[in-house]
């Protein structure tokens, strides 16, 4: 007989968050702080995670709108990063439901000038980190039979770009692993998924767009005919940490303008 997840007991508001703890990495400023804000206000409470001691503004507004926050400070690559991350938070909550890996570093120079050392710190950042916490939350959500994990990738996880080969390698490989995991823990109750933004008005693609070439070029590319605002992710993350994408696993949500349809 197929096994049919009843629908009686679903609430009438399927975004609600209320109860919920959520994990976000770099949660500082732009994409991730806006997310961050968007789970707390949903009803999660928010652990915030970042490289550096400046994750005070995101845990403030949280917290004028009685959202409970709490920060680490932590270099993800780091030996036991991952575990110290979920350890916190459990002893301050007691279980992990939502991770959002929104953690990234970006560098531009052509192919033949990347150093070892350059591709090996993109690369721990934006795919090994990423796995590593996944692992570390997943043992967690799978005991609890439950949990929604996000990965943060982009456009160009199907797309080379330009310039930036360890990001592209980087960003196929979160889309990569975001399948593979969910393959394995899907039926554990574990929703594992990606967002891929495209060209977003963020701190990162500063370059891009004060480069009056570049920019023209992007811009006449993207049928919404704009950059994305930073809060434009909030709605997909909701949709994957929420109730409503209980039978959505493996896939990848682009939130580009129209960029990839063109």
């Amino acid at each position: 007989m197929n096994k049919v997840k009843s629908n009686n007991d679903v609430k009438p508001d399927l975004f609600d968050l209320n109860g919920r703890v959520a994990i976000v990495t770099g949660a500082s400023r732009g994409l991730g702080q806006s997310m961050s804000l968007a789970l707390g206000r949903a009803g999660a409470r928010v652990c915030l995670i970042g490289r550096q001691p400046n994750l005070e503004e995101t845990r403030s507004q949280l917290e004028r709108y009685g959202v409970e926050a709490m920060e680490v400070v932590v270099d993800q690559t780091a030996p036991g990063a991952a575990e110290r991350i979920i350890e916190a938070v459990c002893s301050r909550w007691g279980r992990v439901d939502i991770l959002v890996n929104n953690a990234g570093t970006f560098l531009r120079k052509p192919a033949v000038d990347w150093t070892p050392e350059e591709w090996d710190e993109v690369m721990n950042v934006n795919l090994r980190s990423v796995f590593l916490l996944c692992q570390s939350a997943g043992r967690r959500m799978l005991a609890e039979g439950a949990g929604k994990i996000i990965n943060i990738a982009s456009v160009l996880g199907f797309q080379g770009g330009y310039t930036v080969p360890a990001y592209a390698a980087s960003r196929h490989g979160v889309l990569g692993l975001t399948k593979a995991l969910a393959n394995e823990w899907a039926a554990g109750g574990v929703n594992v998924n990606a967002i891929a933004p495209g060209y977003m008005d963020t701190e990162q693609n500063a370059g891009l767009f004060t480069d009056p070439v570049r920019s023209r070029d992007l811009l006449a590319r993207i049928p919404a005919d704009r950059w994305g605002a930073s809060d434009e992710l909030d709605g997909a993350c909701l949709f994957l940490a929420s109730r409503a994408s209980d039978y959505v696993h493996g896939q990848t949500i682009i939130v580009d303008g129209g960029w990839m349809g063109r």
